[in-house]
């Protein structure tokens, strides 16, 4: 099992369109690479990500950062759809260098890399999001509105 964290927006809608991808075996919500030692204000640094565990036999980390593509705006700066700030930048972070290596080369190969705005960065801090966070459209389907990614592309590979 590998390990990558990927911020692209609302947690939320990430997590769900995670959870639909074949070979991820698990999802966590939560916080990467702040400037503290906590989630201590909205000042903080850290952005939105979601923590995937995912079967590296069935998928890589360059994959996983293709369907995260799928499902940002990837020149866009500190914002995706109605969620702006910080905390919204999206990226690709990890413990293990090759991971950041296979996400470096997809972006290197596309022919609009020279504009592409996603940090690939090592994982420095990670914090989880509480539980009331975890899983949050699969138990609120109703609350898709409020996330970036419209809900279609959210069930496109729903098992």
């Amino acid at each position: 099992m590998q390990t990558v964290y990927l911020a692209g927006g609302c947690l939320w809608s990430v997590q769900y369109f995670m959870n639909t991808i074949p070979g991820v075996v698990a999802t966590e919500a939560g916080r990467a690479n702040g400037k503290t030692d906590s989630l201590s204000s909205p000042y903080d640094g850290y952005v939105e990500c979601v923590k995937v565990t995912y079967d590296e036999k069935q998928i890589s980390a360059r994959e996983l950062t293709g369907h995260l593509f799928e499902i940002i705006d990837p020149y866009s700066i500190n914002h995706q759809g109605m969620d702006y700030g910080e905390k919204y930048r999206t990226g690709v972070y990890s413990t293990d260098e090759n991971v950041l290596k296979e996400a470096r080369q997809f972006i290197a190969e596309r022919p609009d890399a020279d504009r592409i705005q996603v940090e690939v960065r090592p994982l420095t801090q990670y914090v989880p999001s509480a539980p009331e966070h975890q899983n949050h459209l699969e138990r609120h389907p109703e609350d898709h509105y409020l996330c970036s990614i419209p809900w279609s592309l959210l069930r496109k590979y729903r098992r």
